[in-house]
């Protein structure tokens, strides 16, 4: 059985807006949890995803594939399409190649 578990994770580059309260708190939050900005973002909405049930529901229908995107998604060269690996030990320990936001599955 190998060590390590690669996982390829395909990241895009997109621009928002925040009010400047907020962008303040983003970057104040990233340097509590000694992270980046984009892993406090990137974390934040997916755990609200997560949490929000009636959220859930409506990814289940089909006026959830049927919306009109307003995310203002950078385009990029196609040899920076996808991130590079992350390497995880599959014992528990955390050796990356890449910035945390770059996550790698163990494997059990």
């Amino acid at each position: 059985m190998p060590l390590l578990e690669v996982t390829q994770i395909r990241h895009i580059s997109a621009s928002i807006r925040l009010t400047d309260t907020t962008a303040v708190q983003v970057d104040q939050y990233a340097a509590f949890i000694h992270a980046s900005a984009d892993e406090v973002v990137e974390q934040a909405l997916t755990y609200v995803f997560s949490k929000d049930r009636d959220f859930q529901e409506f990814l289940k229908s089909s006026q959830a594939t049927h919306i009109a995107p307003t995310l203002r998604i950078r385009k990029s060269p196609s040899n920076e399409a996808a991130e590079p690996s992350a390497i995880k030990p599959t014992n528990g320990g955390r050796l990356t190649a890449q910035p945390s936001a770059v996550a790698a599955g163990l494997k059990e």
